[in-house]
């Protein structure tokens, strides 16, 4: 994996992990125990969802685990803000067609393309990561490349 994270990412990353340890793993068995009370489990479609919910919540676990384990963590409080990084922010233009976008660089945890949150990780975050004003990046995104501009880091 070896996501790009900040402190908080691992932070929030932790805080989930240590819910769904404790709390929901026993929220689960209760669970798990009440619908057994009600006898045959072969046929018992609470039992089920009880088991299916204990599977969620571990391959949840897993992924927090891995996630944690394997990020490389930055520190986004002393960012150089002449070039686009972490939390950066710019206004950029799509040199094949014109069109202009303001567009955040952030983990992949805060990644929101709808809202131009985009991923450092991402074929634009990567192409874009490093850059300054006036630097034109290209990308190479699947089944397309595509040049950018960098008009303003904001």
């Amino acid at each position: 994996m070896n996501n790009v994270l900040t402190e908080e990412n691992i932070k929030k990353l932790r805080e989930e992990l240590d819910y769904r340890m404790t709390v929901k793993r026993a929220e689960i068995a209760k669970e798990k125990l009440v619908a057994a009370a009600h006898g045959d489990r072969s046929e018992n479609a609470e039992y089920k969802e009880a088991c299916r919910n204990y599977r969620e919540n571990d391959n949840r676990i897993q992924y927090l685990l891995t996630m944690i384990s394997t990020a490389t963590v930055i520190d986004d409080t002393d960012l150089d803000t002449s070039v686009l990084g972490i939390n950066s922010k710019a206004k950029i233009r799509f040199v094949e067609d014109g069109d202009e976008a303001i567009i955040s660089l952030v983990t992949t945890m805060d990644l929101d393309p709808e809202n131009m949150l985009i991923s450092i990780e991402s074929d634009l975050g990567k192409a874009l990561s490093g850059k300054k004003v006036g630097d034109i990046a290209e990308v190479n995104a699947p089944g397309e490349k595509y040049t950018v501009e960098i008009l303003e880091i904001l």
